[in-house]
């Protein structure tokens, strides 16, 4: 039997805003650009600023880095097709696309648990915290989150260079996620679902389950701090992290572990843009809000530069 395989991939996008897919896209245009000058804000103060010389903000602007990273490979696609009512990517770039949302999703998940990793250190260990959580420990480590989150995403790439597509060549979709791309292919994605879903369960429920445990131990190790004021000051210094793994956990999980057969694919999209583009504009958010630290290097930069501009 003749195939014809197919390509390029369409992607519909939003299509049925109509009317309303200038103002979409104003919203999303503007909330790509807080979230990137939020995120670049905080890697200028941790790398410039003395005050912000610690494991933990170390880590934070690998966070804020890959976030960036997240949103500018989704957003620029999402805009463009929304506005020409549908696009067209090549399929080996429609492939990219996923390769390196995916790569950056599982870095995240990493970092995050290797940021829980460094609170449990600094509350439950605090002595021994500066000669464990050394420079070299957090290069390793930073090295390894980005090594393992590119190298394991690299195994879904391999398997769907193994399928067959050959029509249709239609995404209901506004970027190149897995789910809709397996089911352009005309073979047996069976095998690769499974293993996907095996991988998928690697990367997430594990760290999650790490980063719940650890925060187990600092909760007992804050709940025997005698005084008031002491529990509420160590809890501040792991309260926002804790909010970003719950705003990143939660959005995850409902999109990809929950089964939701029974969802449109509208709402599909909407868990989707929660994610890639709402959850990465959290981070800057809530560290800028909470974390006393960023907060006052971020006023001393600003009060050198109105002495600049008035000298």
């Amino acid at each position: 039997m003749n195939r014809t395989f197919i390509t390029e991939i369409v992607l519909r996008g939003f299509g049925n805003l109509q009317n309303f897919k200038f103002f979409f896209v104003c919203i999303c245009l503007f909330i790509y650009m807080i979230t990137v000058m939020g995120n670049l804000i905080i890697i200028f103060l941790v790398s410039t600023s003395y005050r912000l010389r610690s494991p933990m903000f170390f880590f934070l602007a690998h966070l804020s880095f890959s976030d960036v990273l997240v949103t500018s490979n989704v957003v620029p696609v999402m805009v463009n097709i929304t506005l020409a009512d549908g696009g067209t990517l090549f399929l080996t770039d429609c492939i990219a696309q996923f390769f390196f949302f995916g790569a950056l999703a599982t870095t995240e998940c990493l970092l995050l648990t290797v940021m829980s990793y460094d609170r449990y250190l600094a509350i439950c260990s605090p002595l021994h915290y500066s000669t464990i959580m050394d420079h070299t420990l957090c290069m390793y480590l930073v090295v390894g989150c980005w090594s393992l989150g590119f190298a394991l995403t690299l195994i879904p790439i391999f398997l769907i260079q193994t399928l067959w597509f050959c029509g249709p060549n239609v995404i209901d979709h506004f970027f190149c996620d897995l789910g809709p791309l397996l089911e352009l292919s005309c073979s047996d994605v069976s095998i690769v679902k499974y293993e996907v879903l095996s991988l998928s369960g690697l990367v997430t429920i594990v760290p999650f389950v790490f980063i719940v445990v650890t925060y187990d131990y600092i909760f007992i190790t804050i709940m025997k701090i005698t005084s008031t004021t002491g529990r509420q000051k160590t809890f501040s210094t792991c309260s926002s992290h804790l909010a970003v793994v719950c705003t990143y956990y939660g959005t995850l999980f409902v999109i990809y572990v929950v089964p939701h057969k029974e969802n449109s694919m509208t709402v599909n999209k909407v868990l989707s843009l929660m994610y890639t583009v709402f959850t990465p504009l959290f981070n800057p958010i809530i560290y800028g809000l909470r974390n006393q630290e960023l907060k006052m290097a971020a006023q001393n930069y600003l009060f050198m530069c109105r002495k600049l501009i008035n000298a």
